[in-house]
């Protein structure tokens, strides 16, 4: 019965590495914007007798992932050459390494502390990015370019086990991952560039069989591409067999377009590479030492800094997810928390992940172009907290901070936005809203309570927003007396 197949999925997550030069020469890692084949050299290019020479920080960015990811490093590892000729290697072959990767037999916690699924990571690897093939139509021919800056930036690769059960679950890997590596500050998560993608691996399986023919979709690049991938390719599987027709093990795109996979080659094999041990590079080995200093260097991680701002600042397990889910709006989030005294971390992380991610989404800027700091956020949050000015006008201040850069005092004052505690004027202006609004006091004596707050409104906005609300409800109960008994409508 078809009904029975339950999908296997894992992940193979590449992701560039931040570091400042290539993985095996000099050339500028920096390639985003520069003019095609302007960052490359005679070992990039593919020349013969072109040596490599191998980027440390590239290694210990992959060991800070293996150990952050649980992983069992290796005493001793090495590169291969997986051999295959594509336009995009000019020499033949990648540099990679098969069979002993830096880290193995770690794992990835996927959810809250609370109720997590844990995902095997099978293998933490190093090896170089390609080049980049365009095809395009010049001069009336269909033509095929290729760019050699990418050839050769360190390339990390993270292979997760076939734990997986649904497209969610390969999401929530795919964020998760992409998560703890800016933490770690390897990779930069950019996924439009390229800086992070997935490869998919996908099959089915009956209740206790072994998976069938499973099926790869290549290059993937967004939350979404993966979770719509993955629906389209359990669902044709599914219909495969339910129609008698053989799967076949091989490797398919993703078309945004078509919204499908689309077939592209029968999957290779690791014999098809014919890996070797890459005879221009030594062994790498790692002593019990140096592996415990970068244990100790690591950061903290998501899951962590979650569960500290939650016990910290008593903010709920909901607000602790959106602030780290950026690590430059956890960091702003608890720079503002110090200077926000009076106000409550809730209240911070309300206005971090409320008011202020929306002006930050609105103009499409990020944390770091923000033209004030966050004790100046933190202070706005106390003029508030502590009924110096009223929520409203707290609201504008921020918007004025965006624009002018200047602290919410300044504003505040700038703008004439201190609350109104002054009895005698605030009486004054609610008298007027008493006599301009006879019906709405009519309702409020006889019992309908919720009339008092129309007036409250009322006298706010006559104050221009700056009327204190509790002051302002006393005097309103002082004027009009207490209520009467709730009206009845008649029967009918």
């Amino acid at each position: 019965m078809t009904g029975e197949l339950v999908p296997v999925i894992g992940l193979e997550v590449h992701a560039q590495l931040l570091t400042q030069s290539k993985m095996f020469c000099g050339c500028s890692a920096a390639y985003a914007n520069a003019a095609p084949n302007t960052h490359c050299c005679d070992l990039c290019s593919g020349m013969p007798g072109a040596l490599p020479v191998i980027n440390q920080r590239a290694v210990e960015m992959t060991l800070m992932t293996a150990l952050a990811l649980h992983c069992e490093v290796a005493q001793i590892s090495k590169f291969d050459r997986k051999n295959y000729s594509y336009p995009d290697l000019p020499k033949g072959y990648q540099i990679s390494q098969y069979e002993q990767p830096i880290g193995v037999q770690g794992w990835l916690d996927l959810g809250d502390e609370m109720l997590s699924t844990r995902c095997g990571i099978i293998r933490v690897h190093l090896e170089e990015d390609t080049g980049k093939t365009s095809h395009v139509s010049l001069d009336g021919s269909d033509v095929s370019l290729v760019d050699y800056n990418r050839c050769g930036i360190p390339l990390m690769e993270i292979v997760g086990a076939p734990d997986l059960k649904s497209p969610e679950a390969a999401r929530d890997f795919f964020s998760t991952l992409r998560q703890i590596l800016m933490y770690l500050g390897v990779c930069d998560g950019n996924l439009q560039e390229g800086s992070m993608r997935a490869d998919l691996n996908v099959s089915l399986r009956k209740a206790d069989r072994e998976p069938g023919v499973k099926v790869e979709v290549k290059n993937l690049n967004s939350f979404r591409s993966v979770q719509r991938a993955l629906e389209y390719e359990i669902e044709r599987q599914r219909e495969a067999v339910s129609a008698g027709h053989p799967l076949v093990q091989e490797t398919r795109g993703w078309s945004e377009a078509r919204d499908a996979t689309i077939a592209q080659r029968t999957k290779e094999y690791a014999d098809d590479y014919r890996y070797f041990p890459e005879p221009d590079l030594p062994l790498i080995t790692f002593s019990a030492d140096r592996v415990a200093e970068i244990r100790q260097s690591l950061p903290e991680m998501p899951a962590e800094k979650r569960s500290r701002l939650r016990r910290e600042y008593g903010i709920t397990a909901e607000a602790a997810h959106v602030l780290t889910a950026d690590l430059a709006l956890s960091d702003f989030f608890e720079a503002a928390a110090l200077a926000a005294s009076p106000a409550t971390g809730m209240e911070v992380a309300n206005w971090s992940h409320g008011d202020l991610l929306r002006l930050l989404h609105e103009s499409q800027s990020e944390i770091a172009s923000l033209p004030f700091s966050a004790a100046d956020f933190g202070r706005l949050i106390a003029l508030v907290s502590g009924a110096r000015i009223s929520n409203a006008a707290g609201k504008q201040v921020l918007e004025a901070m965006f624009e002018t850069g200047e602290g919410p005092e300044t504003i505040v004052e700038r703008l004439n936005l201190s609350q109104m505690d002054d009895n005698e004027a605030l009486t004054e202006i609610v008298k007027t809203v008493i006599s301009e609004n006879p019906g709405v006091v009519t309702d409020y004596r006889r019992g309908k309570a919720a009339a008092l707050n129309v007036l409250l409104g009322k006298t706010i906005k006559a104050s221009g927003g700056r009327a204190n609300p509790s002051v302002v409800r006393s005097i309103l109960e002082n004027e009009l007396g207490l209520p009467g008994p709730p009206s009845e409508s008649p029967a009918g």
